[in-house]
């Protein structure tokens, strides 16, 4: 859609540094447009020279789509349109008869008529189908591209008044400045009203502009854009004196979220909030309704209403409005549909929206957003190198020693492992951590050998490593360079929960007889007073459930450990690939454990999956294991050791709990969901289970009442 802009506004150029040539592969810009359409199709368009232009779809091909849907950050592509199947373009067709092999780096490099030789109309605009999955990488543009004319506001930056404030973080007022394609210049404050500043507040990720600036002349701002761009200016070059007259550089006075204003914990009861995003202001958008979190259906899921959920949870504006459940997929109720928000509603239950019926949604269709955050610099204080890639290798922290020396040190191995590796990977952008590795001999690529760092130990919520715990001096048993932290990163994971009604539905006790349990007492799943049991008479009595865990992520679940260190269980007739990959409690109401915890090992795969997705894992003929995105794999209660041993238990009220990768052995995107919790009632012969849900499925007050829970004074559950 195209926004007109009016007359009213001057900007003053400032200096700036020469741009590479446009002919460079690494200058072209490309995105795709176009209506109807969703995230990852449409119509190709390319950015040369100063402007945006189409590609004719004479001679174009599948094999021309791959590399076009890798420019724009995808893997490949699945098809390509012709026709202007998603509408007519305008400007400049800049390509034609292009044929790519399919293996170039960038469309460039493929044959065709050369840059703006063409013979096609718009009616012959070509269009791609990207895969919906993104390069490993892949980092999104901190530009907001905003189709306007041809003098636009292309980047946004608030410059400090005074010197001090450029060391402290975040920048939260100075003077506006925006960058157009004749470099960066400053905004005349006549005219200037605080919708304008909610905007450049917004872009600069706060949520709210101070209420005590500028009330003059130039940019007219309705409050909800999400970019200076979409707002009415123009660019009026000249003397500053004579196009700004009684006026100077407008300046802009942001509140701070609460995560920015040094206060790092929770910081009220919400009613949003953002799940499995890999950095802070993205996710997937959940509401509490009553007492039970639930997801958005994304019909109609626009910025205007990502805007308010941002500004909401302290962020700034939407960066990015995200359907297809591209933050994963939730689990639980839908509670909001075809929510429609004007852009001022101070929270998204002001806004309009639709009940929905079962029929409406699935959880293919989850809203998420990415919100404007403020730059907090953090990536300049920690680096990895020697990896094959950007997203490994060796971590490196910058370290100020007592005379004020900024270098670089090695932080021990030491306990080192996924949580802390969440926070390095967060803080330098990357994704999610796939690996925290305790030993980097083959990664080493740096003169830096001395450890600066000890004792690390993160929550894996930190923005930043130095908000982790560790020694105040440093105490490495191993300090050798080669055992120096290491991580892995990815820009996907999985995110593994548990079926909790299938547990409630399930549970009973079994009375197993002895010499039925030789082969569960080989593996350890007994508690210890079956070894002085009179075997084989006897029995052990058993509270027997299933666990049918789905990977509701953006990456398959693999075990940590490769082939050849897999466990073979004759009993079982397969491979495990994990020794703990949950842990079965029964637990009095002050979390004694009052059984012991059977850490079972399982062998993984996919026993059934959603539709329209495939199989890959399977535990037969030394197969590979792993849960693959969108499946289960069901461990029935009838099976061997699928069970916790209760033979010691006494009657009395319970808490059984289950929980999933317990170790954080593999990464993923939320362990937050891991743990599943239920009420139980057992009365010496029987026992009753309810209230089963997963440890973040409730609000904290419903939380609280759970864990108060007086007990069962009969049978009747209400």
């Amino acid at each position: 859609m195209s926004i007109k802009h009016k007359v009213s506004g001057w900007l003053s150029k400032i200096p700036t540094p020469t741009p590479q040539t446009a002919e460079g592969p690494e200058t072209l810009k490309f995105r795709l447009s176009g209506f109807p359409r969703k995230h990852n199709e449409g119509r190709i368009e390319v950015f040369y020279k100063g402007e945006w232009g189409t590609i004719c779809d004479d001679d174009f091909s599948l094999a021309n789509a791959h590399v076009l849907c890798r420019q724009l950050g995808f893997v490949s592509a699945t098809g390509w349109t012709h026709s202007a199947k998603y509408g007519k373009g305008t400007g400049k067709i800049w390509l034609d008869n292009v044929q790519c092999s399919g293996s170039e780096r960038s469309v460039s490099v493929c044959k065709s008529r050369g840059w703006g030789n063409s013979d096609c109309t718009h009616d012959e605009d070509a269009g791609v189908i990207c895969k919906d999955e993104r390069l490993l990488g892949y980092v999104d543009s901190n530009v907001i591209e905003v189709q306007v004319d041809e003098n636009k506001v292309e980047e946004v930056r608030l410059r400090p008044v005074f010197t001090i404030a450029t060391k402290r973080m975040p920048v939260t007022e100075g003077v506006v400045e925006v960058k157009n394609k004749d470099g960066w210049a400053q905004i005349c404050d006549n005219g200037w009203t605080p919708k304008n500043s909610h905007v450049v507040c917004g872009m600069m990720g706060f949520p709210h502009e101070k209420k005590n600036h500028f009330l003059v002349h130039s940019v007219a701002c309705l409050g909800t854009e999400v970019h200076l761009a979409a707002c009415p200016l123009e660019f009026n070059y000249g003397n500053a004196t004579e196009s700004c007259p009684g006026g100077m550089p407008a300046v802009v006075s942001c509140v701070p979220g609460p995560l920015y204003a040094q206060m790092l914990h929770k910081f009220r009861l919400s009613t949003i909030r953002l799940k499995g995003g890999a950095k802070y202001g993205e996710g997937r958008v959940e509401v509490l309704k009553g007492s039970e979190w639930g997801t958005i259906c994304d019909d109609r899921w626009n910025l205007l209403s990502a805007s308010v959920v941002c500004r909401e949870l302290g962020f700034g504006s939407a960066k990015e409005a995200l359907t297809g459940a591209r933050m994963g997929q939730g689990l639980g109720p839908i509670h909001m549909n075809e929510v429609q928000c004007t852009g001022h509603e101070r929270s998204l239950w002001n806004c309009r929206y639709k009940n929905i019926t079962a029929e409406d949604c699935k959880h293919t269709e989850d809203a998420s957003v990415r919100c404007n955050v403020p730059y907090m610099g953090y990536e300049k204080t920690v680096r990895i190198l020697g990896g094959r890639t950007r997203y490994e290798g060796r971590v490196e922290v910058l370290y100020t020693e007592t005379n004020g020396t900024l270098r670089w040190g090695l932080i021990c191995g030491e306990g080192w492992g996924t949580e802390e590796a969440m926070v390095v990977c967060r803080q330098l952008g990357l994704g999610y951590a796939n690996h925290g590795l305790q030993e980097t001999w083959y990664w080493d690529s740096s003169n830096v050998t001395e450890m600066v760092m000890s004792g690390v130990k993160c929550t894996g919520d930190e923005m930043s490593l130095s908000q982790c715990q560790h020694h105040r001096t440093v105490s490495c048993q191993k300090a050798a360079a080669r055992f120096s932290a290491g991580v892995i990163c990815s820009e996907t994971a999985s995110d593994l929960v548990l079926n909790a009604p299938l547990v409630q539905q399930t549970t009973y006790i079994e009375d197993r007889p002895l010499h039925m349990l030789y082969c569960a007492a080989e593996e350890d799943c007994l508690s210890k007073s079956a070894a002085k049991a009179n075997w084989p008479y006897g029995h052990r009595r058993l509270l027997r459930f299933s666990s049918q865990i789905h990977n509701i992520g953006r990456a398959d679940f693999r075990p940590k450990a490769g082939r050849h260190s897999w466990v073979w269980h004759a009993c079982h007739g397969h491979y495990h690939s994990m020794d703990i990959f949950t842990h079965y409690d029964l637990m009095s109401a002050n979390g004694t454990k009052v059984a012991e915890g059977h850490k079972a090992s399982f062998c993984l795969e996919d026993t059934d999956c959603d539709e329209g997705v495939s199989k890959r894992y399977e535990c037969a003929n030394f197969g590979e294991q792993g849960i693959t995105v969108g499946c289960w794999d069901l461990y029935r209660h009838d099976i061997d050791c699928q069970w916790i041993d209760i033979t010691d238990v006494k009657p009395g009220n319970y808490i059984l709990q289950v929980v999933i990768n317990p170790n954080y052995e593999v990464a993923e995107s939320d362990f937050t969901n891991n743990a599943m919790k239920c009420n139980c009632k057992y009365d010496g012969h029987r026992i009753w289970v309810h209230n089963c849900h997963i440890g973040d499925a409730f609000s904290e007050e419903a939380e609280k009442k759970f864990e108060k829970y007086p007990g069962q004074l009969n049978n009747q559950i209400s």
